[in-house]
């Protein structure tokens, strides 16, 4: 079995000095991005990364000239009402602007550290009982989004690939899937529409290729640096032939009325 395992759109390194650099705070209003834990309620993560250019034709500020756009020089960490407000005022809020209010709050927040002491590391763990013990069948573009949305990193794998339409169609599957996954944030309504309109036609492709795509999410955990834990979402996404054996029926009520296709997440 083949497998490709990435992050999706801003790598994870990016994503740490990102956030280290910002102080866990907006860059325009400097509110804390991570609400800490309530009750029986987890933390929560109410800050954007931002692309100062977007790498959408058509988004916010968008610049070709730009080659990396997930670049951390092209990244600023705001709160999601100013993320909203800069993207809706890209008059006022010019890419120049946005470079001069990144480096002027990562300079603040390097003084008010100076004298403090070091944060802890990060790490990613996972949490008990969170593991998915099988992956479910995605047979739609909708079924694929509500998997991959708002994940910070995913493992994706398929079958041995024996021709060059198949590779060919496996990649632009990933990339799709990809796609969607890092800009899904930044898309109105219509360009939704016709992104998950292409994922259904490919899961289609796919099947009428003899391949079946299979998915699951992951809560995890983030810890260490200058705020508390907060939850980091892994997606795992599998396109096997339909033929392969690992595949097996599972049963979704307990009459044995309904049942869809599953695959071992591990």
């Amino acid at each position: 079995m083949a497998v490709r395992q990435q992050a999706m759109g801003i790598s994870e390194r990016t994503r740490k000095i990102l956030w280290g650099r910002s102080g866990n705070r907006c860059a325009i209003c400097r509110v804390e991005l991570v609400v800490d834990a309530a009750g029986p309620d987890a933390a929560s993560v109410v800050g954007d990364e931002c692309h100062i250019t977007s790498p959408r034709p058509g988004g916010p500020r968008h610049d070709p000239s730009v080659l990396v756009p997930d670049d951390i020089e092209n990244l600023i960490l705001l709160c999601r009402v100013h993320h909203k407000m800069v993207d809706d005022q890209v008059e006022t809020y010019t890419a120049a602007l946005l470079r001069e209010l990144k480096a002027n709050h990562e300079g603040w927040v390097s003084e008010q550290l100076e004298d403090e002491p070091s944060p802890a590391p990060i790490r990613v763990t996972r949490i008990k009982g969170n593991e998915p013990p099988y992956l479910l069948r995605l047979r739609s573009g909708t079924d694929v989004a509500s998997i991959v949305e708002g994940a910070r990193a995913h493992s994706f794998s398929n079958d041995e690939l024996t021709s060059q339409a198949e590779v060919d169609l496996v990649a632009r599957f990933a990339d799709q899937v990809e796609f969607f996954g890092d800009f899904s944030a930044e898309m109105d309504a219509g360009q939704r529409v016709h992104l998950l309109h292409d994922l259904t036609t490919l899961v289609g492709e796919l099947d009428e290729h003899g391949f079946w795509v299979f998915g699951a999410r992951e809560v995890q955990r983030i810890e260490g640096g200058f705020g508390p834990p907060s939850p980091w979402i892994v997606v795992t996404l599998r396109v096997l032939r339909s033929t392969n054996p690992a595949i097996v029926q599972l049963r979704l009520d307990g009459t044995g009325g309904s049942s869809d296709q599953s695959a071992p997440a591990v």
